[in-house]
């Protein structure tokens, strides 16, 4: 059997018997006006963090959703959407397809706004999706492409780049390691398939993801997620965390990707702003979100503070090559 048998294995058990230690099933819904989540759904939310950015979603967009769980994120984009078919669910799981189905059926009942026709539940896998290429402004993905191995990750994130649109965002959130994992524990295809073995550090998924052809990478949240402790694996103890990130679909050279990773710059020159060659404009005073290969550049000037990043990231070799800010 293989790794990616065994997940698909796991995940029917969990379709007919909520799994409490898969994932993050304990974390608590987010409130919406209106929406009412059904104690079914969120029983089964097998993700970390989230993928609904509240802020961004606008109802003329159409979002595909990979690897259904529950439905709860799935319900959660249909309540910006609000109509048939514009948010796409793909799972190879055919019970947790039907369990999903189940579940929208009573998410019906218990908000008047919601029909099931709003998601299209469609059978298909994450490493060759049932989609056209370019047809979705948003796509996301929960604790699922942690349990791939690095080869098929990156097949998975071109898969989603695929299917988006030019301009569009892809949405994740996954488990990531603050130590290396010892093989041992990488090569146990359950624990892979529970989330718990297959993680990659920050910098290796942030590198996937431009390694995938996403120009911009935006670093949402980084918190704790579960502990590999000694008392149970047999090793020193192993903090995973939970990463969310959004990736836009701009083109890009991989070495000239840009990460944003919390850091702003704000301009206190002489003038009363200034504008960089790409009409950026940094008026005296007011913070502006940069990216870090920006923000390197911008420290070695006068005019300009530049607050730490939240997160870091490494990044490419080439990160030092000049930046095209305020002539």
């Amino acid at each position: 059997m293989s790794y990616l048998e065994t997940a698909h294995e796991l995940y029917k058990e969990a379709s007919q018997e909520v799994q409490e230690n898969l994932c993050c099933v304990e974390k608590p819904a987010q409130l919406l006006p209106e929406l009412t989540i059904p104690r079914e759904m969120s029983s089964m939310d097998y993700g970390c963090g989230t993928t609904v950015h509240l802020g961004e979603l606008s109802s003329n967009e159409t979002i595909l959703y990979v690897g259904i769980g529950g439905g709860m994120e799935a319900l959660q984009f249909a309540y910006f959407t609000r109509r048939p078919g514009a948010v796409i669910a793909v799972d190879r799981v055919v019970e947790m397809m039907e369990k999903a189905k189940a579940n929208f059926k009573i998410a019906e009942q218990m908000n008047p706004w919601f029909k099931s026709e709003f998601v299209n539940v469609v059978r298909g896998d994450a490493l060759d999706l049932p989609i056209p290429s370019e047809c979705v402004d948003v796509a996301a993905q929960n604790c699922l492409f942690n349990i791939f191995k690095e080869e098929d990750l990156l097949i998975a994130l071109k898969e989603m780049y695929r299917v988006l649109k030019p301009g569009g965002r892809l949405y994740i959130s996954d488990p990531i390691t603050t130590q290396p994992i010892p093989e041992s524990l990488r090569n146990d295809e359950r624990l892979r398939a529970m989330c718990l073995s297959g993680a990659l550090s920050f910098d290796a998924y942030v590198q996937k993801v431009i390694e995938a052809g996403f120009g911009e990478v935006q670093i949402r949240a980084r918190r704790p997620y579960r502990l590999l402790d000694k008392e149970t694996y047999s090793i020193d103890d192993i903090l995973l965390e939970t990463l969310e990130l959004v990736a836009v679909k701009v083109l890009c050279k991989e070495e000239e990707a840009e990460v944003f990773a919390g850091e702003t710059a704000i301009y206190n020159g002489k003038e009363i702003a200034c504008i960089d060659n790409v009409g950026q404009v940094y008026k005296r005073g007011i913070p502006v979100s940069v990216s870090q290969r920006i923000a390197k550049r911008l420290r070695q000037r006068d005019d300009f503070v530049v607050t730490p990043p939240t997160y870091h990231y490494i990044g490419h070799k080439s990160a030092n090559s000049s930046c095209c800010c305020c002539g």
